[in-house]
């Protein structure tokens, strides 16, 4: 890896210009991206945002409140200005070991502007401008070991006016906040929050000039999770903090630490057309550089899972040793125990990783995080929220040779949990164990900090057809907003794959689910359904299924219509995987650009809807074919692969 960091003197670029309205500018890279930092009369801060659209600089985010306050100091009113800093251009090229895109470069201009409060006490705020997007953050550059605490934070976005995908933030319950609701589908900007806790990140909103995406990044222990008010009027939404109730109202919701502290990035994520917000990787851009030097044995890969069909398998050994068996047959390299595992009767979770070990498949294991947090009882629990049982813990299950862990319930977006998930994450590296948090907060680019974080829930997903009677309806709506919103923002356990009929019956095809592989990204993907269903699936995407990848090398999207249709194209080792998804009740016909897709004298096979919600069609095209027509029944799907896929031997 090579890290380049290029100084520019202040003076001697334009990039960044002050005039006598004290005003300053930064512009990302390739120019395309200014935002302009204004300090008005009254000692105020706020920013504005621009972009090149129809060939001009247009306004994207309207002049918004900067400032923040501790309980000691305020710095949202009666500001001074002391300096900037020069700007620095910043090319940092890093690796993830599962995501979107592998290879990433954190490539921005940043500049640092510092200004004092009426108690000459001061305040940084670091800004960057990157080609895809804007992000601050504030820093208290004083030191001081006494304990300070946030108040309040007044940062705001107004995005104006159009169209947003949100989703409200979780009341605290015993299950939640979780990030398992349903998102608003096209709804006016400005639309309050049903509750009072107001909005979650991500956010997207579509304005007359570009596509918003509004979330957070770096955040670690030293700070809450946040979300955005309820009201947003006039467009302007602002930041909240953690909730009180967060955690049966375990912790502080304030966040608290000593000096300097610095808090999170808030990220703009900007395009024009939502495809661009789908491939951008600012989130991890934002984030830590790695923690663990040696990733060999951190690896992506596909999962059986056997809890969504039988939620009594982890108590019953030899149902677990079926799904072993299913994984060794489709080449996956895990099978997942989940919840209640400490309760197994026929045999012993020893003996079954023993067996596991044995066929070559990887154990992943499932524990509770609570502690006080949370009081669901499946176990095992009362673990993971101990320091010293903890690293007992991973100790011991590390040398059966288990390869991760599903971590559920964490229930509070507060500081102290924060840490736990950071805390989890270390003591799990150092034992070489790979994480899946569910129950649990947005990702916030800890897949760049901690390579060993696969993926996280926090998106409502299959098991809701055994929980929610009105999940089936909504889901295909839903399904084509997450690859804009939430999986634009890090991995997305949402366990896809449900061909199956559960609790409540779901209304997308075969395709569908099918195509749930491709267009969602997780770096441990579990998929829910049992290996019977698995066998009736057309022989050439069962095999498929023996080969699609966990991590890829780049993505581009195809179709992009938020809550109505979305195509993603997938790259692994030079070979592109497509999945197509209808979000719609009526029939569609999609054209598909497949230009580039294989070389030529190579083949592409295409599986998509048949005649009827549980049929499915295959058919094989030439590379020499650059468009294909596909038919989607309501609420269908399809995948396409090349047929190179099906001779790979793992």
């Amino acid at each position: 890896m090579k890290i380049k960091i290029i100084l520019f003197a202040f003076g001697l670029t334009a990039l960044i210009s002050c005039n006598k309205q004290k005003a300053w500018e930064l512009s990302s890279p390739n120019a395309e991206i200014k935002a302009s930092i204004l300090l008005d009369e009254a000692g105020n801060v706020s920013y504005t945002l621009f972009r090149m659209a129809f060939d001009s600089m247009m306004e994207v985010i309207k002049k918004s409140p900067l400032g923040i306050d501790r309980e000691d100091q305020t710095f949202s009113k009666s500001l001074e200005f002391q300096s900037i800093s020069n700007v620095e251009k910043i090319e940092d090229g890093y690796l993830l070991t599962s995501g979107k895109k592998l290879q990433c470069s954190n490539t921005c201009n940043q500049v640092v502007l510092t200004f004092k409060n009426e108690n000459s006490v001061k305040i940084e705020i670091i800004c960057r401008a990157y080609n895809d997007g804007f992000a601050f953050r504030y820093n208290f550059p004083d030191k001081d070991s006494k304990i300070h605490t946030i108040k309040k934070e007044h940062t705001g976005f107004s995005v104006g006016s159009g169209q947003a995908w949100m989703l409200k933030y979780d009341k605290a319950t015993e299950w939640s906040p979780a990030y398992e609701v349903d998102y608003t589908n096209g709804v006016p900007i400005g639309t309050s929050a049903p509750d009072v806790e107001g909005w979650s990140f991500p956010a997207l909103f579509k304005t007359n000039t570009s596509w918003i995406l509004l979330s957070e990044a770096g955040l670690d222990g030293s700070y809450c999770a946040s979300h955005l008010e309820k009201e947003a009027p006039n467009g302007l939404y602002s930041i909240r903090l953690s909730e009180q109730g967060d955690g049966l109202g375990t912790g502080k919701a304030f966040p608290e630490s000593t000096l300097p502290w610095s808090t999170p990035w808030r990220v703009v994520i900007l395009g024009t057309l939502p495809g661009d917000i789908v491939k951008s990787t600012l989130i991890t851009d934002l984030a830590e550089p790695s923690k663990i030097e040696d990733v060999s044995w951190i690896k992506a890969g596909n999962s059986s899972w056997s809890w969504w069909s039988d939620p009594e398998s982890p108590k019953n050994f030899i149902s677990l040793k079926k799904f072993v068996d299913f994984s060794k047959e489709m080449n996956w390299a895990y099978s997942l125990v989940d919840a209640n595992w400490d309760l197994m009767k026929g045999g012993t979770v020893e003996e079954l990783i023993e067996y596991a070990n044995k066929s070559g498949v990887g154990i992943w294991l499932w524990y509770n995080s609570g502690g006080s947090h949370n009081k669901v009882t499946e176990g095992p629990r009362d673990i993971l929220s101990d320091p010293v049982k903890r690293k007992e813990e991973f100790k011991r299950i590390a040398a059966l040779g288990v390869k991760g862990i599903k971590v559920d319930f964490f229930q509070s977006d507060k500081q102290n949990i924060i840490q736990l998930y950071m805390d989890i994450l270390q003591d799990a590296a150092e034992n070489k164990i790979m994480v899946n948090f569910h129950g649990c907060t947005l990702p916030r680019g800890w897949s760049r900090t901690y390579p060993n974080l696969m993926s996280l829930e926090a998106a409502k997903g299959a098991e809701n057809y055994m929980f929610s009677k009105d999940f089936p309806q909504y889901a295909p709506i839903h399904n084509c907003i997450l690859p804009f919103t939430r999986n634009v923002v890090g991995p997305m356990d949402y366990t896809p794959v449900a061909f199956t009929e559960h609790n409540h019956p779901h209304l997308t095809t075969w395709g569908h689910e099918a195509a749930l592989s491709i267009v969602f990204e997780s770096g441990v993907s579990h998929f829910a359904d049992k290996p019977e269903a698995f066998k009736k699936l057309p022989k050439e995407l069962f095999e498929m299924f023996k080969n699609v990848p966990a991590a890829w090398d780049d993505v581009k999207v195809l179709k992009a219509n938020p809550g109505k249709d979305v195509v993603i194209a997938r790259q692994k080792d030079f070979m592109w995987y497509i999945g197509g998804i209808n979000g719609e009740n009526s029939e569609k016909e999609l054209e598909i650009n497949l230009s580039g897709m294989c070389q030529d004298g190579e083949q592409l096979i295409i599986v998509c809807d048949g005649d009827e919600k549980t049929k499915l069609s295959v058919e094989k095209i030439a590379s020499t074919q650059k468009t294909v027509k596909i038919k989607l029944l309501p609420y269908g799907g399809f995948v396409i692969f090349n047929e190179k896929i099906l001779a790979i031997k793992k």
